[in-house]
């Protein structure tokens, strides 16, 4: 895949917010029908509840065993367990409140990921603001018997807001894991910029191994092993607050939803194996920039994918979500990456095209206050809501395309000239021909058009 880099000398700064004002295209039909799915903008979301009762879920991973189980996170510090034949179980699976703090907002236990040999060792990665010293923490946990051991914290006590943070496997087989720039407006200790801190950063690092007294190990080629000052176990930099990210499960990629300040709102996205990213922030908010000061003229942003403004039409957190490689909805969204923002609800699909752009639109809306999303063992996507407590499935339906048929006059439905819409899936419709119409006097015959318009 390409990627879009904005290099930001001090003489043309004041420019790019006129130069740059979008990088997601607008959706088009055009781009897409080699794909075998219809259009953006052809496509529209539905949910159905089918759970509720959580406390502030955070987050919500499938177990790659067999069982068709989903864990679902609580920031006060529980792991609920859900299954699509009986229902959200009463008693959590784990409970580690009293190792977490949730008495801020953005404080709590806020992400999962099991381990790669889950089926056998049984093991879970946690992210959660640590009770005793408020420090961001990465923990493993044996999820049967409870045993927890901590691989990894970040200080993080003087603002309460922008602990992060999510976690997954990357197809490399190691653990990634976000973290917030460490709060308060405006990223007031240029931490997302500064290699000698995790916060603002993407973090990778080898869990399967112990080095060097460390409960994990730094892969040799994270891009900054060896540089003076900087921690080895930095992926990419430059992030606001990712508080959800995803991997594409069929090519690698990397998905990123880091929520903005006061203007914009951003999707990223990256190659797999694509090290040492700087995402720009706190010198750019969304493609433009936000604060002039923190703008290196050598430094090489790579800029979002989407952008959306904040306090606008009802928007307010941008919540990261899924490339959708299920099975039930491939033939409309297959290689869809979906996200919603956290007030507004309006649910917002992009596409890599074959050039390496991306195209964008809104597919409709979610139900407001999505705090996370998820997908089973077999891929199909997941949200879940903030106050309310509810699971939700999300399910894709085809809308008008614009791509429109004259009906015949063969049924008492339609009179001559009468439109009907094609819904962007390959339709078919039994006609009666009077001898005018194709098919034989007197005969039923079916017709179906050739492919998805």
């Amino acid at each position: 895949m390409s990627r879009r880099h904005l290099a930001v000398p001090i003489t043309v700064i004041a420019m790019l917010s006129a130069a740059f004002p979008a990088l997601a295209s607008p959706a088009t039909g055009d781009q897409n029908r080699d794909r075998g799915v219809p259009p953006l903008e052809d496509v529209r979301v539905a949910t159905t509840e089918v759970a509720s009762g959580l406390e502030r879920p955070t987050a919500i991973t499938a177990l790659d065993d067999g069982s068709e189980r989903l864990l679902i996170v609580e920031k006060p510090g529980r792991i609920r367990e859900f299954h699509p034949e009986t229902g959200l179980a009463t008693e959590p699976v784990l409970d580690i409140t009293d190792r977490v703090n949730d008495g801020a907002n953005e404080r709590g236990l806020l992400a999962i990921t099991p381990a790669p040999d889950f089926a056998s060792s049984q093991h879970v990665y946690l992210a959660y603001t640590r009770a005793s010293d408020n420090a961001v923490t990465l923990s493993r946990f044996d999820l049967g018997s409870g045993a927890g051991e901590v691989l990894l914290a970040q200080e993080h006590a003087r603002f309460s807001n922008h602990n992060g943070g999510d976690l997954a496997f990357g197809s490399d087989g190691y653990l990634y894991w976000s973290l917030g720039d460490g709060g308060g407006a405006g990223d007031p200790f240029d931490a997302a910029q500064d290699l000698g801190t995790l916060l603002g950063k993407m973090v990778r690092i080898d869990v399967s191994r112990a080095c060097g007294g460390q409960p994990y190990c730094v892969p040799e080629d994270n891009p900054f092993v060896g540089t003076q000052g900087a921690r080895a176990e930095i992926w990419a930099y430059g992030l606001r607050n990712p508080w959800r990210f995803s991997f594409d499960s069929a090519d690698g990629s990397l998905w990123i939803g880091d929520v903005g300040q006061t203007s914009w709102e951003e999707v990223n996205h990256i190659g797999a194996g694509t090290g040492g990213t700087n995402f720009g922030w706190s010198c750019m908010e969304g493609n433009e920039v936000f604060n002039q000061g923190r703008c290196d003229p050598n430094a090489d942003y790579t800029a979002p994918v989407l952008t959306y403004p904040t306090g606008t039409a009802g928007n307010c957190t941008v919540i990261g979500g899924y490339v959708y490689r299920g099975e039930q909805f491939a033939d409309l969204v297959e290689g869809t990456y979906v996200s919603t923002d956290y007030c507004s609800g309006t649910a917002r699909a992009v596409r890599e095209n074959a050039d390496g752009s991306h195209t964008s639109a809104e597919i409709g809306t979610f139900p407001q206050r999505v705090s996370t999303f998820g997908t089973d063992q077999a891929g199909e996507l997941y949200l879940a809501t903030d106050r309310s407590g509810q699971l939700h499935r999300v399910s894709f339906e085809g809308g008008s395309s614009g791509c429109d048929a004259e009906a015949w006059n063969a049924s008492t439905a339609y009179a001559p000239g009468d439109v009907v819409s094609h819904d962007g899936r390959r339709w078919e419709s039994t006609w009666y021909s009077t001898g005018s119409e194709p098919g034989a006097p007197g005969s039923w015959a079916t017709w179906r058009d050739a492919g998805a318009c």
